[in-house]
Protein backbone atom coordinates (compact mmCIF):
# COMPACT_ATOMS: atom_id res chain seq x y z
CA UNK A 1 0.00 0.00 0.00
CA UNK A 2 1.24 3.40 -1.08
CA UNK A 3 2.31 5.85 1.38
CA UNK A 4 -0.85 9.01 0.75
CA UNK A 5 1.32 11.43 2.88
CA UNK A 6 4.43 10.68 0.80
CA UNK A 7 2.40 11.32 -2.62
CA UNK A 8 1.35 14.88 -0.99
CA UNK A 9 5.05 15.89 -0.35
CA UNK A 10 6.38 14.32 -4.04
CA UNK A 11 3.67 16.57 -5.33
CA UNK A 12 4.33 19.46 -3.39
CA UNK A 13 7.96 19.26 -4.23
CA UNK A 14 6.99 18.22 -8.37
CA UNK A 15 4.69 21.00 -9.25
CA UNK A 16 6.94 23.89 -8.14
CA UNK A 17 9.91 22.51 -10.01
CA UNK A 18 8.91 24.08 -13.23
CA UNK A 19 9.14 27.68 -11.49
CA UNK A 20 12.62 27.03 -9.83
CA UNK A 21 13.97 25.93 -12.84
CA UNK A 22 13.02 28.28 -15.14
CA UNK A 23 14.50 31.12 -12.86
CA UNK A 24 17.59 29.05 -12.21
CA UNK A 25 17.70 28.29 -15.87
CA UNK A 26 17.21 32.06 -17.45
CA UNK A 27 19.32 33.11 -14.85
CA UNK A 28 22.12 30.94 -14.87
CA UNK A 29 22.58 30.77 -18.61
CA UNK A 30 22.02 34.34 -19.40
CA UNK A 31 24.62 35.16 -16.97
CA UNK A 32 27.33 32.51 -17.61
CA UNK A 33 26.81 33.27 -21.55
CA UNK A 34 27.60 37.34 -21.12
CA UNK A 35 29.85 36.87 -18.39
CA UNK A 36 32.38 34.29 -20.51
CA UNK A 37 31.74 36.83 -23.83
CA UNK A 38 33.09 39.86 -21.68
CA UNK A 39 35.61 38.36 -20.24
CA UNK A 40 38.11 39.98 -22.76
CA UNK A 41 37.24 43.05 -21.34
CA UNK A 42 37.42 41.69 -17.66
CA UNK A 43 33.15 42.57 -17.46
CA UNK A 44 32.49 39.08 -17.01
CA UNK A 45 34.68 38.40 -14.14
CA UNK A 46 32.14 40.45 -12.03
CA UNK A 47 29.46 39.00 -13.83
CA UNK A 48 30.68 35.13 -13.67
CA UNK A 49 31.45 35.76 -9.50
CA UNK A 50 27.40 36.94 -9.54
CA UNK A 51 26.95 33.86 -11.58
CA UNK A 52 28.10 31.30 -9.51
CA UNK A 53 26.51 33.57 -6.11
CA UNK A 54 23.05 32.67 -7.80
CA UNK A 55 23.90 29.44 -8.85
CA UNK A 56 25.09 28.12 -4.93
CA UNK A 57 21.40 30.03 -4.19
CA UNK A 58 19.56 28.34 -5.98
CA UNK A 59 21.46 25.08 -5.19
CA UNK A 60 20.99 25.71 -1.69
CA UNK A 61 17.11 26.32 -2.30
CA UNK A 62 16.73 22.77 -3.99
CA UNK A 63 18.59 21.13 -1.76
CA UNK A 64 16.16 22.53 1.21
CA UNK A 65 13.48 21.14 -1.55
CA UNK A 66 15.09 17.78 -1.81
CA UNK A 67 15.58 17.54 1.83
CA UNK A 68 11.74 18.09 2.56
CA UNK A 69 11.04 15.03 0.23
CA UNK A 70 13.40 12.82 1.31
CA UNK A 71 12.71 13.68 5.12
CA UNK A 72 16.56 14.04 5.67
CA UNK A 73 18.93 16.46 5.06
CA UNK A 74 21.78 15.92 1.97
CA UNK A 75 25.18 15.01 2.52
CA UNK A 76 26.75 18.24 2.86
CA UNK A 77 28.56 20.26 -0.06
CA UNK A 78 32.01 21.98 0.83
CA UNK A 79 32.61 25.89 -0.19
CA UNK A 80 36.17 26.65 -0.28
CA UNK A 81 36.38 29.88 1.92
CA UNK A 82 37.06 33.26 0.30
CA UNK A 83 40.40 34.74 2.64
CA UNK A 84 42.88 37.06 1.22
CA UNK A 85 42.58 40.20 -1.02
CA UNK A 86 39.86 40.85 -3.44
CA UNK A 87 41.99 38.89 -6.24
CA UNK A 88 42.36 35.94 -3.85
CA UNK A 89 38.86 35.63 -3.03
CA UNK A 90 37.61 36.34 -6.62
CA UNK A 91 40.15 33.19 -7.79
CA UNK A 92 39.23 31.10 -4.58
CA UNK A 93 35.22 31.17 -6.07
CA UNK A 94 36.28 31.03 -9.42
CA UNK A 95 38.33 27.21 -9.09
CA UNK A 96 35.85 25.76 -6.54
CA UNK A 97 34.36 22.75 -8.53
CA UNK A 98 31.39 22.70 -6.11
CA UNK A 99 30.28 26.59 -7.30
CA UNK A 100 30.61 25.14 -10.80
CA UNK A 101 28.41 21.77 -10.24
CA UNK A 102 25.67 24.11 -8.35
CA UNK A 103 26.03 25.97 -11.73
CA UNK A 104 25.49 22.98 -14.06
CA UNK A 105 22.65 21.73 -11.83
CA UNK A 106 20.93 25.19 -12.54
CA UNK A 107 21.41 24.67 -16.31
CA UNK A 108 21.57 20.57 -16.97
CA UNK A 109 18.43 19.92 -15.01
CA UNK A 110 16.36 21.82 -17.24
CA UNK A 111 14.84 19.48 -19.26
CA UNK A 112 14.70 16.57 -16.40
CA UNK A 113 12.35 19.44 -14.88
CA UNK A 114 10.33 19.85 -18.23
CA UNK A 115 10.15 15.84 -17.93
CA UNK A 116 8.93 15.32 -14.40
CA UNK A 117 6.51 18.18 -14.65
CA UNK A 118 4.92 17.45 -17.67
CA UNK A 119 4.22 13.90 -16.81
CA UNK A 120 3.15 14.99 -13.22
CA UNK A 121 0.37 17.26 -14.69
CA UNK A 122 -0.75 14.73 -17.51
CA UNK A 123 -1.04 11.80 -15.03
CA UNK A 124 -2.79 14.12 -12.26
CA UNK A 125 -5.21 15.74 -14.59
CA UNK A 126 -5.86 12.58 -16.07
CA UNK A 127 -6.51 11.06 -12.76
CA UNK A 128 -8.64 13.63 -11.89
CA UNK A 129 -10.69 14.37 -14.57
CA UNK A 130 -11.71 10.91 -14.78
CA UNK A 131 -12.77 10.15 -11.46
CA UNK A 132 -14.86 12.81 -11.54
CA UNK A 133 -16.31 12.49 -14.73
CA UNK A 134 -19.79 10.84 -13.95
CA UNK A 135 -20.69 14.44 -12.68
CA UNK A 136 -19.50 16.02 -16.02
CA UNK A 137 -19.57 13.93 -18.46
CA UNK A 138 -23.34 14.20 -19.21
CA UNK A 139 -23.10 17.84 -19.33
CA UNK A 140 -20.70 17.29 -22.81
CA UNK A 141 -21.62 18.26 -26.27
CA UNK A 142 -22.31 15.23 -28.54
CA UNK A 143 -21.51 16.52 -32.13
CA UNK A 144 -22.06 13.94 -35.04
CA UNK A 145 -18.36 13.64 -35.56
CA UNK A 146 -16.80 13.36 -31.88
CA UNK A 147 -15.87 10.24 -30.85
CA UNK A 148 -14.84 9.30 -27.47
CA UNK A 149 -12.78 6.58 -25.66
CA UNK A 150 -15.56 4.27 -25.81
CA UNK A 151 -16.57 5.35 -29.32
CA UNK A 152 -13.02 4.09 -29.91
CA UNK A 153 -13.51 0.53 -28.39
CA UNK A 154 -16.73 0.30 -30.56
CA UNK A 155 -19.02 1.12 -27.52
CA UNK A 156 -21.09 3.65 -28.43
CA UNK A 157 -23.60 6.04 -26.17
CA UNK A 158 -23.25 8.38 -23.23
CA UNK A 159 -23.12 5.21 -20.25
CA UNK A 160 -20.07 3.14 -22.09
CA UNK A 161 -18.24 6.73 -22.19
CA UNK A 162 -18.74 7.88 -18.55
CA UNK A 163 -17.69 3.85 -17.48
CA UNK A 164 -14.59 3.68 -19.82
CA UNK A 165 -13.30 7.27 -18.76
CA UNK A 166 -14.06 6.42 -15.04
CA UNK A 167 -12.45 3.41 -15.12
CA UNK A 168 -9.47 5.04 -16.86
CA UNK A 169 -9.40 8.10 -14.25
CA UNK A 170 -9.53 4.95 -11.75
CA UNK A 171 -6.15 3.52 -13.20
CA UNK A 172 -4.42 7.16 -13.14
CA UNK A 173 -5.16 7.42 -9.84
CA UNK A 174 -4.65 4.44 -7.96
CA UNK A 175 -1.25 4.88 -10.12
CA UNK A 176 0.04 8.10 -9.25
CA UNK A 177 1.72 7.69 -5.81
CA UNK A 178 4.00 5.33 -7.42
CA UNK A 179 4.61 7.62 -10.82
CA UNK A 180 5.06 10.61 -8.41
CA UNK A 181 7.48 9.09 -6.45
CA UNK A 182 9.41 7.46 -9.46
CA UNK A 183 9.42 11.11 -10.85
CA UNK A 184 10.96 12.73 -8.11
CA UNK A 185 13.13 9.96 -7.42
CA UNK A 186 14.52 10.83 -10.70
CA UNK A 187 14.51 14.87 -9.82
CA UNK A 188 16.23 14.21 -6.78
CA UNK A 189 18.55 11.69 -8.15
CA UNK A 190 20.34 14.54 -10.30
CA UNK A 191 20.34 17.04 -7.56
CA UNK A 192 22.00 14.21 -5.46
CA UNK A 193 24.42 13.85 -8.32
CA UNK A 194 25.32 17.35 -8.53
CA UNK A 195 24.61 19.20 -4.93
CA UNK A 196 26.26 16.67 -2.52
CA UNK A 197 29.87 15.89 -2.59
CA UNK A 198 30.98 12.61 -0.88
CA UNK A 199 34.60 14.31 0.02
CA UNK A 200 32.95 17.12 1.26
CA UNK A 201 30.96 14.92 3.33
CA UNK A 202 33.43 13.04 4.67
CA UNK A 203 35.32 16.52 4.98
CA UNK A 204 32.77 17.63 7.34
CA UNK A 205 32.07 14.54 9.16
CA UNK A 206 35.91 14.27 10.09
CA UNK A 207 35.94 17.82 11.53
CA UNK A 208 32.83 16.76 13.66
CA UNK A 209 34.74 14.23 14.90
CA UNK A 210 37.88 16.06 15.54
CA UNK A 211 35.34 18.61 17.37
CA UNK A 212 33.75 15.30 19.14
CA UNK A 213 36.86 14.11 20.34
CA UNK A 214 38.46 17.52 21.68
CA UNK A 215 35.11 18.26 23.31
CA UNK A 216 35.27 14.23 24.99
CA UNK A 217 38.69 14.97 26.06
CA UNK A 218 37.99 18.21 27.96
CA UNK A 219 35.23 16.90 29.14
CA UNK A 220 36.76 13.50 30.91
CA UNK A 221 39.45 16.72 31.85
CA UNK A 222 36.84 18.55 33.88
CA UNK A 223 35.13 15.61 35.62
CA UNK A 224 38.85 14.13 36.88
CA UNK A 225 39.39 17.71 38.29
CA UNK A 226 35.84 17.52 39.86
CA UNK A 227 36.66 14.10 41.30
CA UNK A 228 40.01 14.90 42.26
CA UNK A 229 38.88 17.64 44.26
CA UNK A 230 35.24 16.48 45.56
CA UNK A 231 38.05 13.69 47.27
CA UNK A 232 40.59 15.45 48.14
CA UNK A 233 37.77 17.94 50.22
CA UNK A 234 35.29 15.24 51.60
CA UNK A 235 37.00 11.84 51.70
CA UNK A 236 40.33 12.00 51.96
CA UNK A 237 40.03 14.56 54.85
CA UNK A 238 38.03 12.40 56.66
CA UNK A 239 40.51 9.19 56.39
CA UNK A 240 43.55 11.30 57.95
CA UNK A 241 40.89 12.01 60.86
CA UNK A 242 39.94 8.72 60.63
CA UNK A 243 43.86 7.57 60.92
CA UNK A 244 44.87 10.34 63.63
CA UNK A 245 41.81 8.65 65.86
CA UNK A 246 42.82 4.97 65.33
CA UNK A 247 46.79 6.02 66.22
CA UNK A 248 45.33 8.27 69.59
CA UNK A 249 43.06 5.37 70.55
CA UNK A 250 46.06 2.63 70.37
CA UNK A 251 48.44 4.59 72.56
CA UNK A 252 45.50 5.11 74.89
CA UNK A 253 44.55 0.94 74.37
CA UNK A 254 46.37 0.46 77.95
CA UNK A 255 46.40 3.72 80.36
CA UNK A 256 42.79 4.53 79.08
CA UNK A 257 40.18 2.14 77.55
CA UNK A 258 37.31 4.36 78.26
CA UNK A 259 39.14 6.95 76.15
CA UNK A 260 40.25 4.68 73.18
CA UNK A 261 36.32 3.32 72.84
CA UNK A 262 35.36 6.34 72.29
CA UNK A 263 38.31 7.42 69.97
CA UNK A 264 37.61 4.06 68.00
CA UNK A 265 33.71 5.28 67.74
CA UNK A 266 34.17 8.63 66.24
CA UNK A 267 36.35 6.44 63.88
CA UNK A 268 33.42 4.47 63.00
CA UNK A 269 31.71 7.43 62.52
CA UNK A 270 34.26 8.69 60.48
CA UNK A 271 34.72 5.28 58.31
CA UNK A 272 30.88 5.52 57.15
CA UNK A 273 31.05 9.25 56.81
CA UNK A 274 33.69 8.57 54.37
CA UNK A 275 32.16 6.12 52.68
CA UNK A 276 29.01 8.12 51.48
CA UNK A 277 30.91 11.18 50.53
CA UNK A 278 32.71 8.42 47.90
CA UNK A 279 29.39 6.81 46.73
CA UNK A 280 28.59 10.33 46.29
CA UNK A 281 31.52 11.22 43.89
CA UNK A 282 31.10 7.94 42.51
CA UNK A 283 27.50 9.00 41.63
CA UNK A 284 28.97 11.58 38.84
CA UNK A 285 30.90 8.84 37.52
CA UNK A 286 29.07 5.87 37.26
CA UNK A 287 26.58 4.63 39.59
CA UNK A 288 26.22 0.98 40.72
CA UNK A 289 22.62 1.21 39.67
CA UNK A 290 23.26 2.66 36.50
CA UNK A 291 26.21 -0.55 35.57
CA UNK A 292 23.58 -2.89 37.65
CA UNK A 293 19.87 -2.38 36.71
CA UNK A 294 20.29 0.68 33.41
CA UNK A 295 19.05 3.49 33.05
CA UNK A 296 15.32 4.11 33.83
CA UNK A 297 16.35 2.91 37.55
CA UNK A 298 19.34 5.21 37.64
CA UNK A 299 17.38 8.03 36.83
CA UNK A 300 15.04 7.29 39.35
CA UNK A 301 17.73 7.30 41.67
CA UNK A 302 18.79 10.25 40.48
CA UNK A 303 15.39 11.84 40.77
CA UNK A 304 14.51 10.85 44.00
CA UNK A 305 17.74 12.41 45.63
CA UNK A 306 16.92 15.81 43.92
CA UNK A 307 15.35 18.15 47.02
CA UNK A 308 13.10 19.89 43.85
CA UNK A 309 9.97 18.04 43.67
CA UNK A 310 10.89 15.95 40.56
CA UNK A 311 8.76 14.14 38.47
CA UNK A 312 10.13 11.20 35.60
CA UNK A 313 8.31 10.49 32.37
CA UNK A 314 10.61 7.29 31.11
CA UNK A 315 9.72 5.45 28.00
CA UNK A 316 12.47 3.17 28.33
CA UNK A 317 11.66 -0.51 29.31
CA UNK A 318 13.75 -1.63 31.87
CA UNK A 319 15.00 -4.54 30.03
CA UNK A 320 16.47 -2.35 27.46
CA UNK A 321 19.90 -1.41 27.83
CA UNK A 322 21.59 1.25 25.40
CA UNK A 323 25.08 1.49 24.90
CA UNK A 324 27.28 2.37 27.83
CA UNK A 325 28.45 5.35 26.34
CA UNK A 326 24.65 6.46 25.76
CA UNK A 327 23.65 5.50 29.40
CA UNK A 328 26.54 7.17 31.30
CA UNK A 329 26.57 10.21 28.86
CA UNK A 330 22.48 10.42 29.56
CA UNK A 331 22.92 9.82 33.23
CA UNK A 332 25.55 12.69 33.88
CA UNK A 333 23.33 14.93 31.71
CA UNK A 334 20.12 14.17 33.71
CA UNK A 335 21.77 14.17 37.16
CA UNK A 336 24.22 17.24 36.41
CA UNK A 337 20.85 19.32 35.00
CA UNK A 338 18.84 18.27 38.47
CA UNK A 339 21.99 19.76 40.34
CA UNK A 340 21.76 23.41 38.44
CA UNK A 341 17.62 23.32 39.07
CA UNK A 342 18.78 22.63 42.66
CA UNK A 343 21.46 25.57 42.79
CA UNK A 344 20.18 28.08 40.83
CA UNK A 345 16.61 27.90 39.36
CA UNK A 346 14.68 28.48 42.36
CA UNK A 347 12.28 25.94 41.27
CA UNK A 348 9.09 24.28 43.12
CA UNK A 349 9.12 21.85 40.35
CA UNK A 350 10.86 19.74 37.86
CA UNK A 351 9.94 16.95 35.00
CA UNK A 352 12.71 14.75 33.33
CA UNK A 353 11.53 13.31 30.10
CA UNK A 354 13.40 10.24 28.51
CA UNK A 355 11.83 9.42 24.95
CA UNK A 356 13.64 6.97 22.14
CA UNK A 357 13.37 6.78 18.25
CA UNK A 358 14.85 4.75 16.28
CA UNK A 359 18.30 7.03 15.63
CA UNK A 360 17.94 9.21 18.87
CA UNK A 361 17.41 9.35 22.57
CA UNK A 362 15.97 12.27 23.61
CA UNK A 363 16.22 14.24 27.23
CA UNK A 364 14.24 17.12 28.45
CA UNK A 365 14.52 18.45 32.05
CA UNK A 366 11.85 21.25 32.17
CA UNK A 367 11.61 23.45 35.42
CA UNK A 368 9.53 26.17 36.73
CA UNK A 369 12.44 28.45 37.91
CA UNK A 370 13.74 31.48 37.70
CA UNK A 371 15.42 31.16 34.06
CA UNK A 372 18.04 32.90 32.29
CA UNK A 373 20.06 29.76 32.13
CA UNK A 374 22.53 29.89 29.12
CA UNK A 375 25.47 27.73 27.24
CA UNK A 376 28.63 30.05 27.99
CA UNK A 377 32.07 29.59 28.56
CA UNK A 378 33.04 28.77 32.27
CA UNK A 379 29.48 27.56 33.03
CA UNK A 380 28.13 24.00 34.01
CA UNK A 381 26.07 24.17 31.38
CA UNK A 382 28.90 24.29 28.94
CA UNK A 383 30.44 21.08 30.12
CA UNK A 384 26.95 19.24 29.69
CA UNK A 385 27.72 20.56 25.54
CA UNK A 386 31.13 19.23 25.70
CA UNK A 387 30.25 15.54 27.07
CA UNK A 388 27.45 14.81 24.75
CA UNK A 389 29.56 16.46 21.42
CA UNK A 390 31.84 13.36 22.39
CA UNK A 391 29.20 11.07 21.68
CA UNK A 392 27.40 12.63 18.54
CA UNK A 393 24.62 14.41 20.86
CA UNK A 394 23.65 18.50 21.16
CA UNK A 395 22.08 20.46 23.59
CA UNK A 396 19.78 23.03 23.57
CA UNK A 397 18.39 25.38 26.45
CA UNK A 398 15.99 27.58 26.46
CA UNK A 399 15.44 29.94 29.18
CA UNK A 400 13.65 33.45 29.09
CA UNK A 401 14.42 35.12 31.89
CA UNK A 402 11.05 34.36 34.34
CA UNK A 403 11.47 30.82 32.76
CA UNK A 404 10.56 28.05 32.39
CA UNK A 405 14.07 26.70 31.50
CA UNK A 406 13.85 23.82 29.11
CA UNK A 407 16.83 21.90 28.89
CA UNK A 408 17.03 19.51 25.78
CA UNK A 409 19.96 16.69 24.77
CA UNK A 410 19.81 14.78 22.23
CA UNK A 411 22.47 11.29 21.99
CA UNK A 412 22.23 9.57 18.78
CA UNK A 413 22.31 6.01 19.14
CA UNK A 414 25.09 3.50 17.53
CA UNK A 415 23.92 1.84 14.42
Amino acid sequence: MFDIAQARRDLAYLLPGILVGLASFVTLICGFLFGTATLVVWVGVPVLIATLGAARMFAALERRRVAAVIGHELPAAYYATATGSRSQRIWTVLKDRQYWRDLAHGILAMPVWLFTWGITVIWVCAAVVGTLYPLFGWLMPDYPDSQGLADLLGLHGLAPNIIVNTLLGLAFLATTPPVLRGLAIVQTGVARALLTNEKAALRARTEQLTVSRSAAVQAEAQTLRRVERDIHDGPQQRLVRLTMDLEAARRRMNDNPDAARTLVDEALEQSREALNELRAVSRGIAPPILIDRGLPAALAAAVSRCPVHTTLECDLREDRRLAESVENAAYFVVSEALTNVAKHARARSCVVTVTTDETSLWLRVTDDGVGGAHIGKGHGLAGLSDRLAGVDGRLDVHSPPGGPTVLTAEILLPR
